[in-house]
C-alpha cells in the first residue's frame, strides 16, 4: 500500500510543492483571497476577486491556476465559473504538467471532466494526457468517456509510459482490462526501464496484472 502511494503521489506531484519566494512575494492580496475562494469553492467570492481585476489564469505560489486547483479541490461551483470565464486558458499547464482535465480526470470527477471537454479541452497532447491519469486512478469510466472522444490509447509519456503501462503498475486491473479490449499495445515498452505493462506489473507485485495481459496476448495469438 505505501509503494502504491508513493507512486501515485509521484505520478500526478499531489504533494504541495515549495513555495518560491519570488512568487509568494508577488501575489496580491486578491489573489491570495482567491484561491482561497477556490479551494473552499466559493462560487461568489471568486466572482468578486475576478470582477477586482484577478485574472482568471492567475497562478498560485505552486505555479497552479485556479482552474487546476479547483479541480484538485473538486471545486466544481468555481470550476464552471472560471471555465465559463472570457479568455480561460484551459489548458495551462502547472509547472509538474498537470493540466485542468488530467486532474479531473484523476479525481474521478465525471462532471468535471464532461464540462471540460464540452468546452474544447484538449484530450490528447504531447506526454502525459488525462487518459494516463484515468488509468492511475482506475477509473473505468473516465477513460471510456476520453477514449470515446479519440483518446490516443498508447499516448506515451516524457519516459516512453503508455496508459496501460500506468494502469498495469498501479493494479488497475479492470482499466487494464478496457485499454486491452480497446486496442492497446501490450508489446510495446518503456523508454526508461524498457518494459512492458506486463512487467511492470510484476515489478509492482501485481502479478495478477501481468497473468491478464499475458493470457489476452496468448489468446489474441491463437486466433
Amino acid at each position: 500500500m505505501m509503494r502504491r502511494r508513493r507512486a501515485l503521489l509521484g505520478l500526478t506531484a499531489l504533494a504541495v510543492l515549495p513555495v518560491p519566494p519570488a512568487l509568494a512575494d508577488t501575489q496580491s492580496d486578491d489573489e491570495v483571497e482567491f484561491f482561497r475562494a477556490v479551494q473552499l469553492d466559493a462560487a461568489e467570492r471568486v466572482k468578486k476577486m475576478l470582477a477586482r481585476g484577478v485574472s482568471p489564469n492567475a497562478r498560485d505560489p505552486n505555479g497552479e491556476t485556479g482552474l487546476i486547483v479547483a479541480m484538485r479541490y473538486e471545486a466544481l461551483k468555481v470550476g464552471r465559473v472560471l471555465m465559463d470565464q472570457k479568455g480561460i486558458d484551459l489548458e495551462a499547464r502547472a509547472p509538474n504538467g498537470n493540466t485542468a482535465l488530467m486532474m479531473a480526470a484523476f479525481r474521478q470527477n465525471k462532471t468535471a471532466v464532461l464540462a471540460l471537454l464540452q468546452r474544447g479541452a484538449q484530450v490528447n497532447q504531447k506526454g502525459w494526457t488525462a487518459l494516463h491519469y484515468a488509468a492511475a486512478a482506475g477509473s473505468v469510466e473516465i477513460a471510456t468517456i476520453l477514449l470515446d472522444r479519440y483518446a490516443y490509447i498508447d499516448a506515451e509519456t516524457p519516459s516512453g509510459m503508455t496508459p496501460l503501462m500506468i494502469a498495469a503498475r498501479e493494479g488497475q486491473e479492470d482499466v487494464v482490462r478496457l485499454l486491452l479490449d480497446q486496442g492497446a499495445d501490450a508489446t510495446l515498452k518503456d523508454g526508461g526501464f524498457h518494459l512492458t505493462a506486463a512487467e511492470f506489473a510484476l515489478k509492482a507485485d501485481k502479478p495478477w496484472i501481468a497473468q491478464t495481459i499475458n493470457t489476452f496476448l496468448a489468446d489474441k495469438k491463437a486466433r
